[in-house]
């Protein structure tokens, strides 16, 4: 198995046992690793690829709290599984996704015994952190048209490609408003030239 991505993991113990206890497993774009309102079963090592964590309200709406990229794992996933608690998101697959799962029972021990592995955890926790509050004040400070692009940079930078599969419908839920406002918006934005809009699909042009 090809754990390169996680050779900061300076123990040789850990190594092996991230060799002997570690899965490989594959998910095409779409896909729900994590489920809200279960226990994590599992800590994804991100390989290849990308993936959403999703906050959902009681009522339905969602807020994309941060991406998961290569070399990276999610940190809430990581902070439930420590406090044992069932899940309050979800996270997606953005793309064809190749992760190392490690056996959430596991990454506690490890975080007992190894320094560099709590490393790993305490500063993902604290990027993500970060992350959440940027997401939090956005949605509490930041005119829609200003969250709009944020999150076609973000979406962007997270896939490594200024072609978006994705509609109008999936932008509006992800920034909770309606698909009129995202519409609205997207149309002045190719109108100045910044994207280029097609079926199902968004192509970004130039994005300060």
């Amino acid at each position: 198995m090809n754990n390169r991505k996680f050779d900061f993991l300076l123990e040789q113990e850990l190594k092996a046992e991230l060799e002997q206890v570690g899965s490989k497993l594959e998910f095409k774009a779409g896909d729900m690793i994590v489920e809200p309102n279960k226990y994590i079963k599992v800590i994804p090592l991100l390989l290849r690829g990308s993936i959403k964590v999703i906050r959902e309200t009681s009522e339905g709406n969602e807020l994309i709290l941060y991406y998961i990229k290569s070399g990276q794992s999610c940190a809430v996933s990581l902070s439930t599984s420590l406090m044992n608690k069932l899940s309050n998101i979800k996270a997606i697959a953005e793309e064809k996704v190749e992760l190392i799962a490690v056996p959430a029972s596991i990454s506690v021990k490890w975080y007992e015994n190894y320094p560099s592995w709590r490393m790993f955890v305490l500063r993902t926790m604290d990027n993500r952190y970060e992350e959440i509050i940027s997401a939090l004040d956005s949605v509490a400070f930041k005119k829609v048209d200003e969250r709009l692009v944020e999150y076609l940079k973000a979406k962007s930078e997270a896939v490594q490609s200024d072609t978006l599969n994705i509609t109008h419908q999936e932008i509006a839920n992800e920034l909770s408003t309606s698909r009129e406002v995202i519409s609205r918006l997207l149309k002045q934005l190719e109108q100045k030239g910044i994207l280029k809009l097609f079926r199902n699909k968004v192509e970004i042009l130039s994005l300060m």
